[in-house]
């Protein structure tokens, strides 16, 4: 860390982010920008920022060694608390950003064991920056406050019509699969019948699964049924799960590394196929389909993660967060070719809550998205 903070760098992006702040930007890119900006010009080895929602706050941008954060909920708790978030808090300096009156996050850098301690003056850099991050904060706010009842009716007029396609089509395609085996039982033969017993066995997993994400949407605080937690071995829990995907996507998942000798996670082992299964589909629908989706396993410090990869359309950095909102979807050049509820992110996102885990994703190099779900090491 050098002894004063680069005032040139600070100048140059403090402009950088003016210009776009002036230009009506207000999401989550700036954010970004603006917490590289606090590790480039106070010599960090990380940043991150934690946004304050009722209740809970979570980091939802980081830059360095603070990226395995992002996703993470966290307690509303004081500044000096959520340091430990990014590392060793005696490490770790970190100020409230404030929208006016209202404190709307906090900003924190991390600077390492070989690092000397941060000072006066790398704390009243952090200010400035913070205070940049609130002024984005009350601009957002102001855009927000005219739409937000016309949005709120678009998005349940939108749910309504989309949860009904959703829930018809496969009650459709079940009665006419059975309606056929009632009538057509001795021409089908043997395997007319097998092939009709299939499709309706796998659309009623399909409905099956839309009930439950249903259910668990109804509310925002509403308990989600599960098994009691415990040790378990995520990379043959992994294996499982995909086993027991629908064929046509099992096909195109590319098992990567899974290491045998990873510790044990601890969690919820039964939801895991839930949270693959959602993580997967979601892939598939935004990829073509000659393209292979990659699943792979890894330890990091105390959590364990497995990653969900595609070549598909990818994710707008503004919407990597937005996508775990209940009943949210994308919208223009983003608007899948199969329409959902906006229900299965917003589902994992629940799940690996419950096990103190996190989930986060991001624009994957090179096209597509990466999801990642980190769990508790046992």
């Amino acid at each position: 860390m050098p002894d004063r903070p680069d005032y040139t760098a600070l100048t140059r992006g403090q402009i950088a982010v003016l210009d776009r702040l002036n230009a009506g930007e207000t999401g989550l890119p700036v954010v970004q920008r603006i917490v590289r900006l606090a590790e480039e010009v106070l010599g960090g080895l990380g940043a991150g920022f934690v946004e304050y929602s009722p209740g809970h706050g979570r980091v939802v941008a980081a830059s360095g060694t603070c990226v395995p954060a992002v996703g993470r909920r966290v307690a509303p708790t004081s500044v000096d608390e959520l340091n430990e978030v990014f590392g060793d808090p005696s490490r770790v300096i970190g100020v409230r950003c404030q929208a006016g009156s209202t404190a709307v996050g906090s900003l924190h850098v991390y600077f390492g064991e070989q690092n000397d301690k941060p000072g006066p003056e790398h704390r009243g850099v952090l200010e400035l920056l913070a205070a940049l991050l609130g002024r984005l904060y009350a601009a957002q706010r102001e855009l927000a406050a005219g739409g937000d009842q016309a949005r709120r009716q678009e998005n349940r007029d939108l749910w309504v019509a989309v949860t009904s396609h959703e829930l018809r089509t496969p009650v459709t395609v079940i009665k006419g699969y059975a309606d056929t085996l009632t009538n057509h039982w001795e021409t089908l033969g043997e395997a007319g019948r097998q092939e009709a017993v299939r499709v309706i066995g796998t659309r009623a997993g399909e409905l099956a699964r839309l009930v439950d994400r249903l259910l668990s949407a109804t509310s925002e605080d509403g308990e989600i049924g599960g098994t009691e937690a415990g040790p378990f071995d995520l990379p043959e829990t992994l294996r499982g799960a995909v086993d027991e995907l629908p064929a046509d996507l099992r096909r195109r998942i590319k098992l990567g590394d899974l290491p045998a000798e990873l510790p044990k996670a601890y969690g919820d082992r039964d939801s895991i196929a839930t949270i693959l299964t959602e993580l997967a589909t979601n892939a598939e629908k935004n990829s073509a389909p000659d393209t292979l989706i990659e699943l792979c396993a890894a330890v990091d410090g105390e959590t364990l993660r497995f990653r969900i990869a595609d070549r598909g359309i990818g994710i707008r950095p503004e919407h990597v967060e937005r996508a775990f909102e209940r009943y949210w979807q994308a919208e223009g050049g983003e608007r899948r070719r199969h329409p959902g509820a906006g229900l299965g992110l917003y589902l994992v996102r629940r799940l690996v809550e419950r096990q103190q885990g996190w989930v986060s994703l991001r624009p994957r190099e090179g096209g597509g998205t990466t999801a990642e779900v980190r769990l508790p090491r046992a």
